[in-house]
This record gives structure tokens, sequence and C-alpha cells, in this order.
């Protein structure tokens, strides 16, 4: 699968729920041996297994928008403990209540993925093109 936005995750642009330049936005590593991303009908973190969730989850900083095109600041996943491989990064808008935090989108196609975690840090560089993280 490419790089997608989760249905729920486009809707809350549009109806407003999601503001990504306010809003706690935070990001996820994802084993895909133990998560099946279903973007028409996943809404929110609770639709994924905390097992598949690997690492502390981090807040996304410097968030920008412009021209449809959401950014932030490099992310790093510090001490992340020895895991088999993980596939995915998941971003979602973080309420504290993983059955209220939308999933935005799923990205498993990105250099330095897939990455086997071992008890060392994990830099995340977003992509410095026109689509940066994701373009609506």
């Amino acid at each position: 699968m490419a790089n997608a936005l989760y249905d729920k995750g486009r809707e809350g642009f549009l109806d407003g729920s999601i503001d990504w330049d306010t809003h706690t936005i935070k990001a996820v590593l994802i084993d895909e041996a133990l998560y099946t991303v279903d973007l028409a009908n996943h809404d929110n973190l609770d639709d994924v297994p905390a097992l598949a969730r690997v690492g502390t989850p981090q807040t996304l900083g410097t968030k920008t928008v412009a021209a449809g095109v959401a950014d932030a600041a490099d992310i790093t996943f510090p001490s992340v403990p020895l895991h088999d491989p993980v596939e995915a990064i998941l971003i979602y808008q973080d309420t504290g209540d993983p059955a209220t935090s939308r999933l935005i989108s799923y990205i498993n196609s990105a250099t330095g993925l897939p990455v086997t975690p071992n008890g060392g840090n994990i830099a995340v560089q977003w992509d410095n093109g026109a689509n940066k993280i994701f373009k609506l």
C-alpha cells in the first residue's frame, strides 16, 4: 500500500474537527505484522492494536500548512526497544484517549522504512519535496 490518508482524517480536516497547526498531532511507529491498515473503516487509535504501536508516540512540532500541504519539524523516537521490524509511521490527532484520537495518515513508503528497533533512537526526517508529510 502506498502512503495515504484515512477517510475519517480527511473528514476531520473538512469539518474542522482537526486543525493541523493548533491541535496536538502525534506520530507512532507501526509493526505491519500486527496491524492491517483499513483506511475506510478505521477512525481512531483504538482501532490499531496496542502491540502494533512501537515506541513512545512523538508530538509533531513546528507544524505548518501551505497550499494544502502539511509539514512539521523532523522527530526522533528515543530508545525504541528491541522489536521486529517496523514498516510504517501512523499520524493521528491526540486527544488523550485512543477511542477519540482520530487517525490521519499512514506512511509506509519512505526512506528508512522498514527499520528494526535495537534499543537506540529512530530519527524521522519528513520529505522536503513538494508534498512534505502529506498533501490534501
